[in-house]
């Protein structure tokens, strides 16, 4: 009866959606008619796409342990970009073609997809080279469909806990002991149940942990249970699992009727607690079955639920009854820390540590593992040099047999669908703290494609649910700063960094040598002046982003951009002295996004309509902007255009 949980490779859903783009190709038989070298390239294609799928989960798990797995599969996303650039550059030509010529005339189109592919020379190349990569797999023993065993990541967890060990979580013990004492059955639930939901590594666990052996809690309920669910979810294992607790024994039982009959006849009149701790599972008709034998327990009985997602827990309560878990204080976690560095404030060296440590804890924000994590590895340590050097370091370099935060945060982002894989780490863009909107962001992912299209649904109503289920796990923050606004916490941040490799690149200092190259292909700049692109940035080719956050005032030379970067998708100029743009902005075919907010431009160039993809247009606040170009019309996929304070427009085309 077990389903299988979320999850998925970061580079399946890249596969699945080159695939959709060749198989729109491939449906219209218009494009390569009579091209008989480019259908069997496109045959190529297509077989490696189908042949590299099966195995990218299990390609994902090894390359934290093989060096070569990671490099293949850096090799591997650098060919399926280079596909899908031309897989999408033969498709917009083939829909100019059709824009421009007589609808029933297959053979003028046909010519222009075909003399396209033989102009472009690349098309050999990189089918061969994605052949080439994905022969490899054999080489490195990747088997297909291969399921993670997240046991070997975290060790289950257990009902004890040493209370003098916790800080600052008494009012939520209150609360939550509070709730458990209440009577009232809610008449919606065959049974009680209180989620305590939070982030991976926020003390989900070591709260329950409290509130369980908790006086009060020990005598109101004279059946107690805890069972570690995580991963196996399956409600076999896990009713199997309550009654073997119940009976001191296993159970080796397999017949689930059998179980739930068991266990009604076990839990009649009793009243009892069960802890479902770490439940990732969001299926509810699993779960109602599950709950039907706990309908016989005294009202009074309870489930203490703990999990990641705000989806997980609305299976099992209303909203308004989920119990959110906040971060720890910045003295609350000094005092975790003191207590796991064994540093004590009356030793000769606390002076010296202690503004080094107050750094380190800061860099936590207020998430007790990671505090726990860094104080345990400079516990009983002395040297100022090792504390500098866990300052300085990123917690992704430190070992994983000494940083539990490690795969704590790997099992959130492992259990991702792999669209979402690839949106989150996308927002590694972002500088640290940044507050970003919600809006926006979705038009980004739009223009980069990472939304997969449903029927009935449009591009933002999916995003808004994508960016909707990050938040219900975790992964984004609301904002304290304004209505609409989200943050990642500075852990996760670092997370969707590490994921992001060398494809997504995050400037602070224009002209780093070292910041990017031929794989990098999105680019966010967030500190000082620019005014032409770098030598240093001339072999980043392929980027298919550009985009300025926070930045000052900036002079730019457009030319070199709009001529060597014609890859890209996302282009913001947000900001910048620009007065006008060349012509050549009409040879971006790709462009989805362009951003020319905040600058003094004062007219657009006509072959701005000749950006056939082009999805965003956002003029907001340019002042002298006056007239739109005439063509407009030809921006046939434009979704969103941004004129609020263009008060200088003179009409509309």
């Amino acid at each position: 009866m077990a389903t299988k949980l979320d999850g998925g490779a970061y580079l399946t859903s890249f596969v699945e959606a080159v695939l959709d783009k060749l198989s729109s190709i491939l449906e219209d038989d218009s494009v390569l008619e009579g091209n008989y070298s480019a259908q069997e390239l496109v045959g190529r294609l297509e077989k490696s796409l189908y042949d590299v799928g099966p195995v990218l989960d299990d390609a994902e798990l090894k390359q934290f342990t093989d060096k070569r797995v990671k490099k293949w599969l850096v090799d591997l996303q650098d060919a399926l970009y280079m596909a899908d650039d031309l897989l999408d550059e033969l498709s917009t030509q083939a829909a100019i073609a059709a824009t421009q010529t007589d609808p029933g005339n297959s053979s003028s189109r046909s010519r222009v997809v075909d003399s396209y592919i033989e102009d472009s020379g690349d098309m050999e190349k990189i089918v061969g080279t994605l052949e080439s990569v994905v022969a490899k797999k054999n080489y490195h023993r990747l088997k297909e469909c291969a399921r993670v065993d997240m046991s070997s990541w975290r060790t289950p967890s257990t009902s004890i806990v040493v209370s003098s060990d916790i800080f600052g979580r008494d009012k939520d013990k209150e609360e939550i002991i509070k709730l458990l004492l209440d009577d009232t059955r809610h008449a919606e639930s065959p049974v009680t149940v209180i989620p305590i939901v939070g982030m991976g590594g926020i003390g989900k666990t070591t709260l329950a942990q409290l509130v369980y052996s908790g006086v009060q809690v020990v005598e109101k309920f004279d059946t107690r249970l805890w069972v570690c669910v995580a991963e196996n979810s399956d409600p076999v294992h896990v009713t199997r699992t309550i009654i073997a607790a119940l009976d001191s024994r296993p159970c080796s039982m397999d017949n689930f009727d059998f179980l739930q009959s068991d266990l009604k006849k076990t839990l009649s009149g009793k009243t009892f607690l069960v802890v479902l701790d770490d439940v990732w599972h969001d299926q509810l008709d699993t779960w109602e079955d599950f709950l039907k034998p706990f309908r016989v327990g005294n009202t009074v009985s309870k489930i203490l639920l703990t999990t990641r997602s705000e989806k997980v827990a609305s299976v099992f309560a209303a909203p308004n009854r989920h119990y959110q878990l906040s971060l720890l204080s910045d003295e609350y976690c000094w005092s975790v820390f003191l207590k796991h560095s064994c540093i004590f404030t009356n030793s000769e060296q606390y002076a010296t540590l202690e503004p080094i440590g107050r750094k380190i804890v800061a860099k936590c924000k207020g998430l007790p593992l990671a505090v726990k994590t860094l104080g345990g590895l400079l516990r009983n340590k002395y040297n100022v040099r090792d504390w500098e050097n866990i300052l300085e370091s990123e917690i992704w370099e430190l070992p994983e047999d000494e940083s539990k935060i490690v795969p704590a945060l790997r099992a959130s982002y492992h259990y991702l669908p792999s669209h979402l894989k690839r949106c989150f780490v996308y927002c590694s863009l972002y500088p640290e703290d940044f507050q970003f909107d919600k809006d926006e962001l979705i038009l980004l992912w739009m223009a980069e494609g990472l939304l997969q299209p449903m029927e009935k649904n449009t591009l933002e109503d999916i995003g808004c649910a994508y960016f909707d289920e990050l938040v219900a796990r975790s992964f984004f923050q609301l904002s304290s700063a304004g209505v609409g606004l989200f943050v990642m916490h500075d852990l996760m941040h670092d997370l969707a960094t590490f994921f992001a490799g060398k494809f997504l690149s995050r400037v602070n200092k224009f002209g780093n040598p070292h910041m990017a190259d031929s794989k990098t292909r999105h680019l966010s700049y967030n500190r000082g002046r620019i005014s032409k692109f770098p030598e240093a940035y001339n072999g980043a080719i392929y980027m298919r982003t550009f985009l300025p956050v926070d930045v000052q005032s900036n002079d730019i030379e457009c030319d070199f951009w709009l001529k060597q970067l014609k890859c890209l998708r996302v282009l913001s100029f947000r900001g910048f002295k620009i007065l006008s743009l060349p012509n050549s902005i009409g040879e971006l075919i790709h462009l989805r996004y362009l951003d020319l907010s905040k600058t003094p431009i004062v007219t657009l160039p006509e072959s701005l309509c000749r950006l056939y993809n082009l999805q965003t247009l956002k003029l907001r606040d340019c002042y002298d902007l006056e007239m739109l170009p005439s063509r407009m019309q030809d921006l046939v996929n434009l979704c969103h255009l941004d004129i609020r304070g263009a008060d200088s427009l003179k009409e509309m085309p």
